[in-house]
């Protein structure tokens, strides 16, 4: 079955290059350091380092308390962090410079994973959240490499989509020595996956324990307070098909409130021109992060064409709504908006995220649309009544303290691991 599986690796490869083209002439990036995606690299290796796998931004800010604590435990081991992406890769550096090594993940042929290992002899590895790669599983297994699933989660459509290849599946989660799961529904899809049941434990969810970044509220306010009266709301991590229903939107809250703001994030950085283009051509007086710096008075759109600010344009804002969830992408994370008392909305698609949604939606904090027509009229309730809406937000932010703890959890049951890696001896990295 591995063998089989490896063969429609290599089969889909060209499929692969064509995407990271095709990505590559949206977004400059994807261009750089190919050869790190088939393990092939250049420099030193790091033998006896600590290996930590976030595949994009999201990732990467929860394993950031992860990865102080492993810095804290274990401060003589250098910290390899792989990310997919060259979104997540600008996040490591953004945190940790050069502190830490960052290559791109390979992709998971036989050779490549034995190469990846073979220079960079982790004694730890840290998958967050949803990454099963059978054969890096297994010769991590192979070579007793202590394998980790921090925050895990597994939606019901992963777990269908598994399910072709579920032999193959249970083989590799067979080496893991620890799922932390986000919760109970997680750890129960693990158990169809075929996860031992000795391995899972939950844990709750990360994202709860994350510290708002310093200074964002405070520059948030700032600018909520320079633009006055106005409604101000944020559309964040959108997809194409979201565009439309955006604008339209937007359009029928000015005819409620005329000088409504609306704060615009793409999830994808090769939206960003497109969507200002957009909204230019449909009438809104468009501007830029990039290029006019903040909102004129007279600004209807605001496009947020850059990365690492999202938070303080939350933070900006009254109302968000959060995006991939009005088309079968499965939403994104409510809890960023939640943590700074911002009430959400949210499409009807987001079983990416389906506890987390469902929690804030019973403690009021969010609630879900269908529609550009739907997204307007609860956007109008919302700023036709302040008090209501503050009450929404504080309801999020209340809700997410009494959830917090995940990362303590987390770390116990990473404790066998670390002396075991620990115990092993080091050479020069």
């Amino acid at each position: 079955m591995r063998g089989l599986y490896s063969l429609v690796i290599r089969v889909a490869l060209p499929i692969s290059l064509y995407y990271l083209i095709w990505r590559g002439l949206r977004q400059r990036e994807y261009f750089d350091r190919w050869s790190e995606r088939f393990a092939l690299y250049r420099g030193e290796g790091l033998e006896g380092c600590l290996w930590i796998h976030a595949v994009s931004v999201g990732e990467v800010n929860v394993a950031a308390p992860l990865v102080a604590a492993l810095r804290e435990r274990m401060p003589d081991r250098t910290l390899l962090v792989t990310t997919t992406t060259p979104t997540g890769s600008a996040r490591v550096r953004a945190l940790w410079g050069d502190s830490v090594r960052h290559v791109y993940l390979p992709y998971d042929l036989p050779g490549a994973v034995r190469n990846f290992l073979d220079h960079f002899q982790p004694r730890l590895a840290l998958m967050m959240e949803t990454e099963i790669w059978p054969n890096l599983f297994e010769e991590l297994k192979a070579r007793g490499v202590p394998l980790v699933i921090a925050n895990a989660r597994l939606s019901e459509r992963s777990l269908r989509g598994y399910r072709p290849i579920a032999r193959l599946v249970r083989g590799a989660l067979s080496g893991v020595d620890v799922i932390a799961a986000q919760s109970d529904a997680d750890a129960l899809r693990y158990r169809k996956l075929g996860a031992p049941e000795s391995v899972i434990h939950v844990t709750g969810n990360i994202k709860y324990d994350l510290p708002l970044p310093e200074g964002v509220a405070d520059q948030g306010g700032r600018w909520r307070d320079a633009w006055g009266d106005r409604p101000v709301w944020i559309a964040a991590s959108t997809h194409p098909d979201e565009e439309d229903i955006v604008r339209q939107a937007h359009r029928l809250l000015q005819a409620q409130f005329p000088r409504a703001l609306l704060l615009w994030a793409p999830r994808h950085p090769e939206r960003f021109a497109a969507v200002a283009g957009d909204g230019t051509r449909a009438g809104f007086r468009v501007a830029s992060r990039r290029i006019e710096g903040l909102p004129r008075a007279d600004t209807d759109i605001f496009v947020i064409d850059t990365l690492g600010e999202l938070m303080s344009f939350f933070a900006a804002s009254d109302i968000a709504f959060v995006g991939g969830s009005l088309q079968e992408i499965g939403g994104h994370n409510v809890l960023e908006p939640a943590a700074l008392g911002i009430p959400a909305l949210v499409g009807p698609h987001t079983f990416n995220f389906q506890e987390i949604t469902d929690l804030l939606i019973r403690a009021g904090a969010v609630q879900r649309v269908a529609d550009a027509a739907s997204l307007a009229k609860k956007l109008g309730e919302q700023f036709r009544h302040p008090a209501e809406r503050i009450r929404r937000g504080d309801a999020g932010r209340s809700r997410i303290a009494v959830e917090r703890g995940a990362l303590t959890r987390t770390l116990e049951l990473l404790e066998p691991s670390l002396r075991s890696a620990q115990a092993q001896t080091l050479p020069a990295c």
